[in-house]
């Protein structure tokens, strides 16, 4: 984790100071996180709307990562597939999407999607993101919604940043607390919400993770700070 003055990880647990009391966030092992998925597989296309997710969004994601016609792109969290579109759109018929998810239960949606339209250049991963190799380097690679729902998010960010090219482009898109009162104000209810639904850790701050670790990261917010997009190009 990062921003130390803001909270810190004290034997597992997420401590995050606030004026009257102690926000706590304990992080779910593999298992628990891949039968929440496989249980929300059939409804996950409703969690755009209910948390207003900002139009085009995923649209908006994909092009932040900037790919080329031939491009090989790596999602991580693909869940039942509402980014491969977008990331095929953007590396064309010769260009290579890979997916990679813990629930079976989201990737049989996902394979049926790439069934549907018969994206032949689309292959999706069962496995944890931190063990996955690419065979070859990449040329982006975007969290779709997933960073926040990660354990150890961390380890997966720097194993995906070391398969990337030079030049290549790393995306983090998901939902954030609104800056000031307002945020403070839905933190309580935003973290009921994710630990009975997505399992999201609404205090983790992706955008300073890919700063520490690329120099620097592009911002772009929506929903009065509610949305983000966030990436970093690969020295």
């Amino acid at each position: 984790m990062t921003d130390a003055s803001v909270k810190e990880r004290v034997d597992g647990v997420l401590h995050h100071p606030a004026p009257s009391e102690t926000y706590k966030w304990v992080d779910l092992d593999r298992l628990a996180i891949t039968r929440r998925y496989d249980r929300l597989a059939h409804v996950i296309p409703l969690f755009d709307w209910l948390f207003f997710q900002p139009p085009s969004f995923r649209a908006k994601a994909a092009a932040r990562l900037e790919l080329n016609a031939g491009d090989r792109v790596l999602e991580i969290g693909c869940g039942t597939g509402r980014n491969l579109g977008h990331l095929r759109h953007a590396v064309g018929s010769e260009g290579e999407v890979v997916g990679v998810d813990l629930s079976p239960g989201m990737l049989s949606k996902a394979h049926a999607l790439c069934d549907r339209n018969k994206w032949s250049n689309v292959q999706l991963v069962e496995c944890d993101a931190a063990e996955y190799v690419t065979p070859a380097p990449l040329d982006g690679v975007m969290f779709g919604l997933s960073y926040n729902t990660i354990p150890h998010h961390l380890n997966v960010l720097h194993r995906a940043w070391s398969q990337l090219r030079p030049g290549g482009r790393l995306v983090i898109m998901d939902a954030k607390l609104p800056p000031g009162l307002g945020g403070q104000l839905v933190l309580p209810f935003g973290l009921w919400l994710m630990k009975n639904t997505m399992l999201g850790n609404p205090l983790v701050q992706p955008w300073e993770d890919l700063r520490q670790l690329a120099g620097k990261c592009d911002m772009e917010e929506f929903m009065f700070g509610s949305w983000y997009i966030c990436g970093a190009t690969k020295p």
